[in-house]
């Protein structure tokens, strides 16, 4: 893996869902972003060996949607390319099984990343082929549906990940005051970057299809983020499942959001980056997974952070930048409380927001704060960063990665 360096990361904006990008799929997202990284790095036709994806939401419009993009992006007929789910982790994942693909000599250069348009997601039907009696035909939202159904059955999660989220914060005692600041810290980090240009390199635009109503026009900037956002305005936000649960303290403000965007990067060999005049960013140091109860999947990067510590031989007072995605402020909390890192510590995790602030694209989350981790050690003229997360069904996934001096 010492020789494996990942080049070029870069992403579209992330919007909101039903917002910019809601008339545009995941392909197109996807498509968008290779062309780009094509772009940049000079990749000709028929000059990738494969493209990998991290999609959880894939259907009959764009299935194998690795190919499907590679196909739309101009990179040739000869060009093989797949999609992969391990849910909020699908986008690191991706980078990591071409890492992998690269070190074992099966690859030399590889498009990797991930997409999610939750804009576009479908309701579909079951039954429907062998007939429907009854009540007739039940629409089931794949959204809400595959976070119900994430437990499998015998770790059912009927209230899907919100309620996971209410299980951290009672189990681990996080308090409502506690979540919504995190949340005004992601929402406050997140506008300073962007005030002052520290996404601009990472950013491609991505032109968007006029209407009757608006023109054609170039999105440059994530839609999600609400930097004006203030703990009066947090306050006000009434829990999601305070119906069911008098207790319960997560929000919409204090929760990551659901979003459309991808994300994407060129895993190679360090020759062959020399060769073709390539910007190496990182290289993978090591990385884990881990299984966690799915009824608490928050708590997932903790003993999968555990695990690559102890594989690498690292420590968090090695880490430059820790990058823990904010599914919930609640887990958020939990896990830097597990970590046992101070107020001090915590100024080197999420320096840019993450989930709650920037969103949540699922499929594409991972690769985006790769993008975005990237570009902040090359900044900060750090080492190492931890990229972390916890997934839907109980698990965690978290990766280190050593800057290319």
């Amino acid at each position: 893996m010492d020789d494996v360096v990942i080049c070029a990361p870069l992403r579209t904006p992330v919007g909101r869902m039903g917002g910019v990008f809601a008339g545009l799929s995941a392909n197109q997202l996807a498509a968008t972003a290779i062309r780009a990284l094509a772009e940049r790095t000079g990749l000709g036709e028929g000059e990738v060996d494969d493209v990998v994806l991290g999609h959880c939401n894939p259907s009959g419009e764009n299935p194998a949607i690795g190919r499907i993009a590679a196909l739309d992006a101009g990179l040739g007929v000869q060009v093989p390319g797949l999609q992969l789910d391990r849910r909020c982790g699908s986008g690191l994942q991706a980078v990591l099984y071409a890492a992998m693909t690269v070190a074992s000599g099966a690859a030399t250069t590889v498009v990797a990343g991930g997409v999610e348009s939750m804009s576009s997601v479908e309701h579909y039907a079951l039954g429907l082929r062998t007939g429907v009696r009854g009540d007739g035909v039940m629409l089931h939202d794949r959204l809400a549906r595959a976070r119900e159904t994430a437990g499998g059955v015998d770790h059912p999660v009927p209230g899907g990940m919100l309620e996971t989220a209410e299980n951290v914060r009672r189990e681990h005692d996080i308090d409502r005051l506690a979540q919504d600041a995190w949340a005004l810290r992601s929402q406050q980090a997140a506008g300073a970057a962007i005030a002052a240009g520290r996404f601009a390199d990472e950013i491609i635009g991505v032109e968007v299809p006029g209407t009757r109503k608006t023109p054609a026009h170039v999105v440059t900037t994530d839609e999600h983020p609400r930097p004006d956002t203030t703990m009066a305005d947090l306050a006000r936000l009434r829990p999601v499942m305070g119906a069911v649960d008098p207790a319960a303290t997560v929000t919409a403000g204090n929760a990551s959001g659901q979003n459309d965007g991808a994300a994407v990067c060129l895993v190679t060999t360090r020759a062959e980056a020399d060769r073709r005049g390539w910007d190496p960013f990182l290289r993978v140091t090591g990385w884990a997974v881990a299984g966690v109860p799915p009824e608490t999947m928050g708590i997932g990067p903790v003993p999968a952070t555990a695990a690559v510590l102890a594989r690498t031989g690292l420590s968090f007072a090695d880490l430059d930048l820790i990058e823990l995605n904010e599914a919930f402020a609640s887990q958020v909390l939990a896990c830097l409380d597990l970590w046992g890192l101070g107020t001090e510590d915590r100024e080197r995790v999420n320096v840019n927001g993450s989930g709650i602030s920037l969103g949540h694209p699922v499929g594409a989350t991972g690769a985006r704060i790769l993008a975005t981790l990237a570009h902040e050690l090359r900044r900060r003229e750090g080492r190492y960063a931890l990229e972390t997360m916890c997934i839907g069904g109980g698990q965690g996934l978290a990766a280190v990665f050593e800057r290319v001096a």
